[in-house]
């Protein structure tokens, strides 16, 4: 059973950074990725960034790219989020979570775990 457990959210002003964390347990596997995607209230659960944790390739949306970066700490199974230039649209609870392929996808629903979620607030 892997196990997902994420920090780092709060409240920033627009403009403002912040960086998310997400450390996994219970992994079995060595090929994997992992990925970030954020849900705002009212609308559906959104990709945000993910990355392949053998080569660390990543992917982005549109609407991160440039501001935001995914990173992995191999030896620590943690995955970060760096969020600088935060918009008042970013604002959402962000999810870390775990695919056992070793591929892309942006697709929830081809994710096997999720976290806990935690909640980024940009204020204008």
């Amino acid at each position: 059973q892997v196990q997902l457990v994420e920090s780092g959210g709060g409240a920033v002003q627009a403009g403002g950074s912040l960086r998310l964390s997400c450390a996994a347990s219970g992994l079995t596997v060595s090929s994997y990725s992992m990925g970030w995607f954020r849900q705002a209230p009212g609308a559906e659960r959104e990709f945000v960034a993910a990355i392949m944790w053998r080569d660390r390739e990543q992917y982005y949306d549109d609407s991160v790219k440039g501001r935001f970066t995914i990173s992995r700490d191999y030896a620590k199974n943690t995955v970060f989020l760096q969020m600088t230039s935060l918009k008042p649209e970013d604002t959402a609870v962000y999810y870390c979570a775990f695919r056992f392929l070793n591929e892309f996808s942006d697709n929830p629903g081809s994710y096997n775990y999720w976290g806990q979620g935690t909640q980024v607030t940009v204020s204008s």
